[in-house]
Order: structure tokens, then sequence, then C-alpha cells
């Protein structure tokens, strides 16, 4: 039933009757679909020239590491692998190349496993000191690692260490936990705790139900805290360079720098050392991509 109204006017119009739902507000047609009616080149155009500006180095190093020794052409045509021979076999990159990977691989294992447990803790248990904890975690951030150079150089010598790859592996998890410890929090945060009290009712301890309720659920943030600190103890110069003095023992951006003399520098096998740096990063993330930005979103949304 429907009833007249009067408008000032004097004409008179039907209201909607009682109970229908109200009429959906007439949207704006110069706001609709605004973003869809922007021309395809305001969007294409810059992140073509950032694209651009990123790989033009790249491109540069291959171009030096491809191309023989005394060329100046821009194509690298005829290309030569010369380079990456004399660097792999007669500049050690081989080794340097093996330690880098144990480096990287025993830091990734040693972060994810320490930063799991930690994140757990604070994720799920409540004790008195933990803003306190978390607030000196932050704060550990803003230490550069140049300035522990000395006290983990005295440590590591009283443990009879230097000079061994376990030094480095130490210092880079112990400088990799605090951020990883925090985004593995957060994300064991999303995950809600009625899935682990269902599985304690069903009679699995805490471990159990952790492990096969909770930890299928974490393998995006796992994956964003190990392949960070992953690249991050591949790229790292300074603990290698302190704690390494045996040749056998560097890694790869230490090989990198013995290649720049202090009169000349070999651009060739130096491009060539880049590229064989760069090639097992370049890997990781293109087969993680996808879980990387999720764990590292999920992780910074809560807690």
């Amino acid at each position: 039933m429907t009833a007249l109204l009067t408008e000032k006017n004097g004409t008179a119009r039907r209201s909607p009757a009682h109970g229908s739902p109200p009429s959906s507000p007439r949207r704006r047609p110069g706001r609709e679909r605004a973003f869809d009616d922007v021309p395809r080149w305001q969007i294409y155009l810059p992140l073509g020239l950032y694209l651009l500006f990123t790989l033009i180095p790249f491109y540069w190093m291959l171009l030096f590491a491809v191309r023989p020794a005394g060329s100046t052409s821009l194509v690298p045509w005829p290309m030569t692998g010369a380079h990456f021979s004399k660097v792999w076999n007669e500049r050690s990159f081989a080794v340097f190349f093996q330690n880098s990977m144990i480096v990287g691989v025993a830091t990734l294992v040693a972060t994810t496993l320490v930063a799991l447990a930690g994140g757990y803790a604070l994720a799920r248990f409540d004790f008195r000191i933990k803003g306190a904890f978390m607030l000196a975690l932050l704060c550990s951030q803003f230490i550069p690692g140049a300035l522990m150079l000395v006290p983990l150089f005295e440590i590591f010598r009283n443990l009879q260490m230097i000079n061994s790859l376990g030094s480095v592996v130490i210092a880079e998890t112990v400088f990799q936990l605090p951020l990883s410890i925090i985004l593995i929090s957060g994300f064991i945060k999303n995950v809600p705790v009625s899935l682990e009290e269902a599985a304690w009712v069903d009679g699995c301890s805490r471990f159990t139900a952790f492990r096969t309720v909770v930890l299928p659920l974490l393998r995006p943030g796992l994956i964003a805290v190990g392949s960070f600190a992953f690249v991050h103890s591949w790229n790292h110069f300074l603990f290698a360079l302190m704690f390494l003095s045996e040749q056998d023992k560097q890694t790869i951006p230490v090989g990198l720098n013995t290649l720049i003399g202090a009169d000349s520098v070999d651009l060739g096998a130096l491009a060539a050392g880049g590229v064989i740096a760069a090639v097992p990063v370049v890997i990781v993330f293109a087969f993680i991509q996808k879980w990387l930005i999720t764990g590292f979103s999920a992780g910074a949304v809560k807690g």
C-alpha cells in the first residue's frame, strides 16, 4: 500500500510501499569507472621507464660479461664465455660459490627454526616482559652490524671459530632473527586459536597440533622469512670479510672484491662474477614471488 506525499509545489508522488528496499543512489556519470577510463599509456609509460631504469645496469653487467675483452660494442656479439671460465676456474669462484651456498642455506634453516619458535611464543603466550621484549627486538634493528664487529670477533676468537663458516652463519642468524620473529609472530596471530583448540580436544598435544594444523598454514610466512635470510646472507660482505681470512673459506662478495686491483680492474671478470652472484638470487625470487608477497603482507597485518 502506497501513500501520496504532497510536495511544496503542489505536485504529488507515490512513496514506496512499507518494507520495500530503498532505491540505490544514482552514480555520477563522471566518476563511474574512473580508473578504467584512464588511457593505458599513462599507466604503461611510467612502468616502462622504471623497468628500463632498473634493467640498464643488469644489461651493462651482462654486456661486459659476454663480449670479448677490448670490445666497445653495445651489442654482445660475438659472445664469449672466457670471462666466466676465468673467474670460475682461475679465480676460485667455484669455491666461493660453494661457501656462499653453505652459509645461505645454513642461515635460512637456523633463522627459520628459531624465528618459528620465538614467533609462536610471542603470538600464543602472555608473559610479564612481553612488551619489553618486543621493544628490544624493534630497537635492535637500529644497530648497524659494523658496531658489533669487535664484540663478535672477540667471542668467536675465544670460541676458536675465526676462519670458520660457522661464525658467519651465527652472525647472520643473530642479525636476521629480530625481524624474522616479528614477521612470524604476526603471521601466527592470523591463524585462529580455535583450530589448535579443536586439535587439543581430539587428543593432540600442543606440538602435534602446531605441526599438523598451524604449520601448513604458515608456508607463505616461512618462505618469506627464509628467502629474506638467504638473500641477505648471500649478499652480505662485512661478516665474511672480517671472520674469514683464508681464500678457500671466503664467499662470493669477498671474492668479487678480490677482482678489484689497486691499479686496474678486470671489468670482464668482475661482470662475469656479478652475473654468477646474481643467478641464485634471481632463481629464488622467480620461484617464490607469489608466496613472498603474501607472507610479508600477512605478517605485517596483525600484531
